[in-house]
């Protein structure tokens, strides 16, 4: 599939479907200081362990039929710190990879280039906006394909990062990966994408 097809082909919906939670991960060092951070594997600052204890409280009553994690140890461990540490580790969704912008200041970036935007310029030998949609497409098919038995509509959470997560998001909606760049998401907020009738939606953000 070309890179134009995968940016507006979304997996199929599945009216009244599953409904798929978002949770990012707590506060890091490089996230508190503006530093992209894309594969370097930063752990939780003190906060950021507080932030993710503290999400708890958003999922705690909800009965999840699968709950996946980034490999990278700022998300497994939110995912612990949430109440869920047997997570099943799903390797798409790990955050983007920014390439010669890793752990570089994005305000450092745009000083250098004031009409940047990640959005529409990208990041030098890193990942095309493309090549993340494509992988948050895998998991909006996966997410899909689940079912119950009794035919109520599943839960599934993802514990994964803040580019990442805004992409997946705009994907489920149908939109251009691009258009993840409206829904800003804060350390360990808690979003619910799910439907509106036969209509993919967001139910809540940054909960």
């Amino acid at each position: 599939m070309s890179q134009s097809q995968t940016e507006n082909t979304p997996a199929p919906p599945v009216p009244g479907g599953p409904k798929l939670w978002l949770l990012r991960h707590g506060e890091t060092e490089w996230s508190r200081s503006g530093q992209y951070t894309g594969l370097t594997d930063m752990p939780l600052t003190e906060a950021g362990e507080a932030q993710a204890r503290s999400a708890q409280a958003a999922v705690s009553d909800v009965d999840f039929d699968l709950v996946l994690t980034s490999p990278l140890q700022r998300a497994h461990l939110t995912a612990t710190l949430a109440g869920f540490p047997a997570a099943e580790v799903e390797p798409n969704a790990v955050e983007w990879d920014y390439g010669d912008y890793e752990g570089i200041n994005s305000a450092v970036v745009r000083a250098e280039n004031p009409g940047y935007l990640i959005w529409d310029n990208g990041v030098p030998n890193g990942e095309t906006l493309e090549e993340v949609a494509a992988r948050a497409d895998r998991i909006v098919a996966r997410v899909r394909a689940v079912q119950r038995a009794d035919g109520t509509p599943a839960n599934i959470l993802l514990v994964a990062h803040g580019h990442f997560l805004r992409i997946l998001t705009a994907r489920w909606l149908g939109l251009p990966a691009g258009e993840g760049r409206h829904f800003v998401l804060g350390t360990a907020k808690v979003c619910t994408l799910g439907w509106d009738k036969k209509t993919p939606a967001v139910e809540q953000w940054g909960l």
